[in-house]
């Protein structure tokens, strides 16, 4: 076909946005992030500081937007309209294939790779929206909320299901942490929300974060490591 009778791509009104991506260690080429799936309270210490039971609820979610990804070099931006912003340490689960009805025997099979992430969270905003019966999308999913760092590919790394996960302010560990802790696992995270959404190739999924989350100040340096794994370093701006 020549260039004259080619069919034409689509136009806008305006340039869309790029496509979030992330780096993979040791490639040039980038992973595309398609959606952010975030497990809540997947440590049993941290469901009890949080002040509920960690064995009589199965496992939920709660979404950030792609867009929300930033590279740690970036610093995170103290955000507006809260006084009680929150570290979360999580490992991050990046998939390279997805469906639906994933039985958990397979659903490594999906995994492309695991990255080391901080859920970072409004938590007044959280406080508040959890009183009213509200969503938590202004406590979760605001801009710079998902600092992360680069994905490993399991082809290299494996699955990480033990080893430590912590986080320090200023050199003072907070939360300090072991992946076997997790009450859901990697297989069993992706076979349920397979049962509630599709899931597809760039999918994250936040794993959960261990207990010790607390809050940060403008000038403060996070450090991020889970064994294994590249950690992240972020100052707060």
């Amino acid at each position: 076909m020549t260039a004259a009778n080619a069919t034409p791509g689509p136009t806008y009104i305006f340039a869309p946005p790029a496509v979030p991506a992330l780096p993979v260690r040791g490639a040039s080429a980038l992973f595309p992030v398609h959606r952010i799936y975030c497990v809540g309270r997947n440590f049993a210490d941290h469901a009890i500081e949080m002040g509920h039971d960690p064995a009589r609820e199965p496992p939920f979610f709660f979404q950030k937007n792609p867009d929300t990804l930033t590279a740690p070099d970036n610093g995170f931006p103290y955000p507006s309209a809260t006084g009680d912003v929150h570290h979360e340490v999580e490992l991050v689960v990046a998939l390279k294939s997805g469906g639906s009805d994933i039985p958990a025997e397979s659903a490594l099979d999906c995994v492309y790779g695991y990255a080391v992430g901080l859920d970072m969270t409004r938590r007044d905003l959280q406080a508040e929206a959890k009183k009213l019966g509200r969503p938590w999308e202004i406590a979760k999913a605001f801009e710079h909320s998902a600092p992360c760092g680069p994905i490993h590919p399991a082809a290299e790394i494996g699955h990480p299901a033990r080893g430590a996960i912590r986080l320090a302010v200023n050199g003072a560990v907070r939360q300090d942490g072991d992946l076997g802790q997790m009450i859901w696992k990697v297989p069993e995270m992706i076979a349920h929300l397979s049962r509630l959404f599709v899931l597809a190739p760039g999918d994250l999924i936040f794993a959960g974060t261990p207990a010790g989350v607390g809050a940060i100040q403008r000038g403060d340096v996070m450090e991020a490591r889970i064994d294994g794994l590249d950690g992240i370093v972020v100052t707060v701006t």
